[in-house]
């Protein structure tokens, strides 16, 4: 198994750990139907539409 020659810095392995902080928020909208907060592409958590149509019935 391959090792390597020097060894790495905290600093260099701090770097490759915190790089999802520098991810981007997720992007919330208004649901147009409900008016509610909800993920961008996603089905509406509070009414259950997704483009205009009932994806998650309101009995489940």
């Amino acid at each position: 198994m391959a090792l390597p020659k020097r060894r790495h810095s905290k600093a260099r392995s701090a770097k490759r750990k915190a790089t999802w902080l520098r991810r981007p928020a997720p992007n919330v909208v208004e649901c147009p139907k409900c008016h509610e907060p909800k993920l961008n592409h996603r089905v509406c958590p509070s009414c259950g539409y997704y483009r205009d149509r009932e994806v998650i019935s309101e009995s489940e």
